[in-house]
């Protein structure tokens, strides 16, 4: 593939890739950390470089963004962010182990771990999830290329079918932000429905008659 320079080339090379993108996939990472949300599962995300940044804004999107008015609130953790721990481990050990030393500290069956590469093939990427696998974690993520290692991995994964690193980039960013507005959606419309049935319940020992309408 030609790399495109021009703004033009780049948009349209960017919006032909958008068309090319496998819809359900994305909405399957939807069900996948809802299903987190409702079972009262964290999630833990990583990646490396821009990854690593993606990792961050994701976690605050997830873990901030889908607070519902009231309700219980979603459970999301960046194993991107503790430099400290992430430099000890790297040092101690090898850079490959600075995500599944994390998880072996703090995951529990039926978390989920979601990872996000552009190439699926990091070291570290992939022993972060051969782990969590092990460990009964639920496995997820965003990649590209042909999907790379990790494909195998995730039971949910999207692969932007793109061998252009800032392609991929960017559109790793649109499906996140695709994947927290249906996890707000989804998160704000079950504790709308639970705090329903919560007023039109009676209280125990109250009367009837202190209901509304």
């Amino acid at each position: 593939m030609t790399t495109a320079f021009d703004t033009h080339s780049y948009l349209e090379e960017l919006s032909a890739t958008i068309r090319l993108l496998a819809l359900p996939t994305i909405d399957r990472l939807v069900q996948v950390l809802l299903q987190a949300y409702y079972s009262g599962r964290t999630i833990f995300l990583f990646g490396n470089g821009g990854s690593a940044s993606l990792a961050s804004h994701m976690t605050c999107d997830l873990g901030k963004g889908t607070i519902p008015a009231a309700g219980k609130r979603l459970r999301a953790v960046a194993l991107t962010d503790n430099v400290a721990l992430i430099t000890a481990w790297a040092n101690d050990t090898r850079y490959e182990r600075i995500f599944a030393e994390q998880l072996e500290n703090l995951l529990h069956p039926g978390d989920v771990a979601f990872a996000i590469s552009a190439s699926g093939n990091s070291a570290n990427i992939l022993a972060a999830l051969s782990f969590a696998r092990q460990a009964g974690a639920v496995t997820a993520g965003i990649t590209g290329f042909q999907g790379g290692q990790m494909k195998s991995l995730c039971d949910a994964c999207v692969v932007v079918p793109s061998d252009d690193m800032q392609i991929i980039e960017d559109l790793h960013v649109s499906i996140a932000h695709c994947v927290f507005r249906g996890l707000r959606h989804e998160i704000q419309k079950a504790n709308h429905a639970g705090a329903a049935i919560a007023i039109i319940q009676p209280v125990p020992g109250s009367s009837q008659a202190c209901l509304p309408g």
